[in-house]
């Protein structure tokens, strides 16, 4: 049998992980503004409905990606409080996550958007 309450209770810490996340991650606010302004334009520019799941699909990667980045993060300084090789790589392989994803989604983002943007100023 479900137990509501405790299913419940996760949403409750799910969304209380995100509100820390976004109080706590310049960077995660960024990602998250720039989704916004991502949504808009499509809206704007009546992008397809396909395209826009594709847009969405890539805003809410670059936003997990920087939460597990920052989990990462949190893990490694709370586990090692010296500076280590290891901590170090761990970071900076989180990071790079992080960027590889934002940069994809750029890409995605440029492709979807330019033949609106032509056709815009046609």
């Amino acid at each position: 049998m479900l137990n509501h309450r405790s299913i419940l209770q996760s949403f409750g810490y799910a969304f209380e992980g995100i509100f820390h996340a976004l109080k706590d991650n310049q960077n995660l606010r960024i990602h998250f503004a720039t989704g916004i302004i991502v949504i808009i334009a499509s809206l704007i520019l009546h992008v397809n409905p396909f395209e826009m799941g594709i847009l969405g699909i890539m805003i809410l990667l670059v936003i997990s990606a920087e939460m597990v980045n920052s989990s990462i993060e949190e893990m490694v300084n709370l586990i090692s409080v010296e500076h280590s090789k290891e901590a170090k790589t761990a970071k900076d392989v989180a990071a790079g996550t992080v960027m590889l994803t934002a940069i994809s989604s750029v890409m995605v983002g440029f492709l979807i958007f330019f033949p609106y943007v032509v056709r815009l100023f046609r």
